[in-house]
């Protein structure tokens, strides 16, 4: 608490009170880093068709750097029996914002805003896990699955 009061140039005392709690703390910044997660993957997102191999081959590398340590802290935070209710609205809540998502896409893309809800599914799992552990087995056999079930929708062979 200190080192984060400091950071922010306020007393502890003064975290405490804008937040309420140490746990409100906990719950708030682990909302707050997730959804600069997902605003680097909607600032990244494809233009146009052609434009998502692009997405595929760069985002898993720049989430990676830039949100690895929030990932590791998100799942910490929200595997813990004290904050799994929590875990469990954001999620529900991530299911509205990948819908919406999807059908801001779905426009630019030319594809079913069904179908890019279950892609962005496998593949945020898919950078989480390469962000998490490295695992270049695990992520390409995902980025391959997207690219086939891409190909099935659209009917282009590659």
């Amino acid at each position: 608490m200190k080192k984060l009061a400091d950071a922010c140039g306020v007393t502890n005392g003064a975290l405490i009170y804008y937040f309420g709690s140490k746990d409100n703390l906990i719950v708030e910044s682990t909302a707050y880093s997730m959804a600069k997660v997902e605003d680097d993957y909607i600032v990244n997102a494809p233009e146009n068709i052609e434009d998502i191999e692009r997405f595929l081959q760069e985002m898993p590398y720049i989430t990676a750097r830039l949100h690895g340590a929030q990932y590791r802290f998100m799942y910490q935070v929200y595997a813990s029996p004290k904050y799994q209710e929590y875990g469990k609205q954001f999620f529900k809540d991530v299911n509205i914002r990948y819908r919406q998502y999807s059908e801001q896409l779905s426009a630019k893309l030319g594809l079913p805003a069904e179908f890019i809800q279950g892609m962005t599914y496998l593949f945020v799992r898919a950078c989480v896990h390469y962000a998490m552990f490295e695992d270049e087995e695990y992520l390409n056999l995902q980025l391959n699955a997207i690219r086939i079930s891409l190909q099935a929708v659209t009917g282009a062979e590659e």
